[in-house]
């Protein structure tokens, strides 16, 4: 078994075009976008009545991906209503890095199209670094290389 590369990470939501809208302002572009249903797609993800509309949005140099899909049916277990955030160490996929050319200029922007800053813009070694909570309290990391 050969392992070629890392495809894609896949995040579903509920706000389609909110996420997608948020790693577009970040730098992400669309790849691709569709929708599917039928047999096959049940099959592969182990569920009935699939009906759902995705968005696949790829870094500026083409290496990374994401998946971003909204599923129309089934219905997908929600979240209780009041639960906030999950914390930084709760257990599971917990956020998506990115390397940015200037951290401040991105984080300007992110915040006035509603992102929220989740502990504070930190040195560490050669970069400055945070988290970002964005729409459906996707978590990205941010880090900027300063040496």
């Amino acid at each position: 078994m050969t392992l070629r590369r890392m495809d894609h990470v896949g995040i579903v939501v509920d706000d389609l075009p909110a996420v997608t809208a948020f790693f577009l302002a970040l730098g992400l572009q669309v790849q691709r976008e569709g929708s599917v249903e039928g047999g096959w797609v049940e099959r592969v993800v182990g569920l009935e009545g699939v009906r759902a509309d995705f968005t696949i949005v790829q870094t500026p140099d083409g290496h990374s991906r994401l998946e971003l899909t909204k599923y129309h049916s089934p219905q997908g277990p929600q979240r209780p209503p009041g639960d906030g955030p999950a914390p930084s160490n709760t257990p599971g996929i917990h956020h998506i890095g990115f390397a940015v050319e200037d951290l401040d200029t991105v984080l300007a922007d992110l915040t006035a199209r509603g992102a929220r800053l989740v502990g504070a813009v930190e040195r560490y070694k050669n970069q400055r670094m945070c988290y970002v909570r964005g729409p459906e309290n996707i978590v990205v990391e941010l880090s900027e290389r300063t040496g």
